[in-house]
């Protein structure tokens, strides 16, 4: 069984070789890092940390490289309006962007990589770009990518170099040599955030910067380049055409992108007043209902976020955690390891070995916890703890699964009824038995259920979770 890949590159899903065998650099690009992060930012965080789970699991070296934008035109005018230095801003939103992913349950990059510690590499690049004739100093102190230099430019996003131009025009501020020539290096005035380089004092464009930092990061060609669905053009087709026209090697073998986000079926946009921000989220709703939400759909696919999506997201998650209480003591491990391992974990490895096929891989477990309830009921104990074992490690592998059930299960907003308050409420219904005051203890009962609560009665032991 292979692992394939879709290419945006391509345009096809291909049999995934690495450069070298057992190895796999990926890089992905990151945050810039001056506001909080956004929906859109959770789908790339969690598609991309579910892919390098998947990856080390499956035996591969990885070596994960997301890199942090931390200077940008959209940094220092939001520094300006705030009064503040550029790098306390930075500092601060790298600081939540950092908890908003762990609460998320995304893993760490392996290296995280900030712009303004490749300054010295950037210049490097671009000098060297002029040097080739691929760029050119404008009289301003700009530089700019000669795109008409480099002939395979629109590859990746299909576009044709010609059409471009006929949709261009030439600001007159510029000194473009040609409409489509990118910023490779921006001029700037000693009394804005500058550094010191062959052209005058500047800072870098956004495009050059991940091409110095990937290169350095991963070499001058890698495995996997990914990123968000709004990437491939101009930002990773400009990338394309620095990296390679500095290196004269292949960047990239293959090209990933995550899909879009879209809120009750509309874009998501703060001129619509559908923007939300992770933490706006996971104010409201479990991070692993999130989690799940962001992967029931493929990584490529489009995903609606909705209160009903939110839902149907829950529901899913309280099957697997009603499933496995009784066996909090299990703790997953490494698909190799599982003993005799069962028909779902190769059907699970199939799913995700398509393209990292999610969707599928969900239904995988969705068999398995049916199965589990199974033998539950048969009170085969045997096989019980082997389909729990295996519940619980596809869970982890998706990041998913990693609370104890009670805690999911139990677990409510601001706004919900207090465990301490259920706890009391199910002492007075146990009293009201006692007294074989049936009526009184029904209506305990129903008052909980009408507010979310759902009481369970099993072996004279009352347990309860929200509905």
């Amino acid at each position: 069984m292979s692992l394939k890949i879709y290419n945006t590159f391509t345009r096809s899903k291909e049999v995934f070789t690495p450069i070298e065998a057992g190895k796999i650099n990926m890089y992905v690009c990151g945050m810039t890092v001056y506001d909080y992060c956004h929906l859109g930012h959770a789908r790339v965080l969690v598609a991309f940390d579910v892919i390098s789970r998947y990856l080390r699991n499956a035996g591969y070296a990885v070596n994960y490289v997301r890199n942090i934008t931390d200077i940008d035109d959209k940094i220092l005018n939001r520094a300006d309006e705030n009064g503040e230095p550029y790098t306390d801003l930075t500092a601060r939103f790298i600081d939540l962007m950092h908890q908003d992913e762990a609460r998320l349950g995304v893993q760490r990059p392996d290296q995280e990589p900030r712009a303004t510690a490749y300054i010295a590499e950037i210049i490097a690049m671009v000098s060297s770009l002029i040097e080739k004739g691929y760029a050119y100093a404008a009289d301003n102190g700009d530089v700019y990518y000669s795109v008409a230099k480099f002939g395979p430019y629109g590859q990746l996003s299909n576009k044709n170099p010609d059409e471009l131009l006929a949709g261009a025009r030439i600001d007159v501020e510029q000194a473009k040599q040609d409409p489509r020539d990118f910023a490779l290096w921006k001029a700037a005035q000693a009394s804005e955030v500058h550094w010191d380089s062959p052209w005058g004092k500047g800072r870098p464009g956004w495009h050059i910067e991940c091409s110095a930092m990937s290169t350095c990061c991963l070499g001058n060609s890698f495995d996997i380049h990914g990123g968000g669905p709004d990437l491939p053009f101009p930002h990773h087709e400009n990338e394309i055409a620095q990296s390679e026209a500095a290196t004269g090697e292949k960047y990239a073998r293959y090209w990933m992108h995550a899909g879009a986000v879209r809120v009750d079926g509309e874009k998501m946009s703060k001129s619509l007043g559908n923007f939300f921000t992770i933490r706006e989220i996971l104010d409201k709703y479990h991070p692993e209902v999130v989690r799940y939400l962001l992967i029931a759909s493929h990584y490529r696919s489009a995903i609606n976020y909705s209160e009903d999506s939110l839902q149907t997201a829950k529901t899913a998650l309280e099957r697997f955690y009603k499933g496995l209480k009784g066996f909090e003591a299990f703790a997953p491990v490494a698909l190799a390891d599982l003993p005799a391992p069962s028909e779902y974990i190769a059907r699970f490895h199939e799913a995700m070995q398509d393209d990292f096929n999610t969707p599928v891989a969900l239904a995988v477990m969705f068999d398995l916890v049916r199965a589990l309830n199974t033998a539950v009921k048969d009170g085969d104990e045997l096989q019980q703890q082997k389909l729990a074992l295996e519940l619980k490690s596809l869970g982890a592998l998706l990041g998913l699964l990693q609370s104890k059930p009670d805690d999911f299960l139990q677990a409510g907003g601001e706004d919900e009824l207090s465990a301490e308050a259920i706890e009391a409420k199910i002492q007075q219904r146990v009293e009201a038995k006692a007294n074989k005051d049936y009526t009184l203890s029904d209506k305990i009962r129903d008052d909980l259920k009408a507010q979310g609560v759902i009481l369970e009665d099993t072996g004279g032991v009352t347990t309860w979770r929200r509905g």
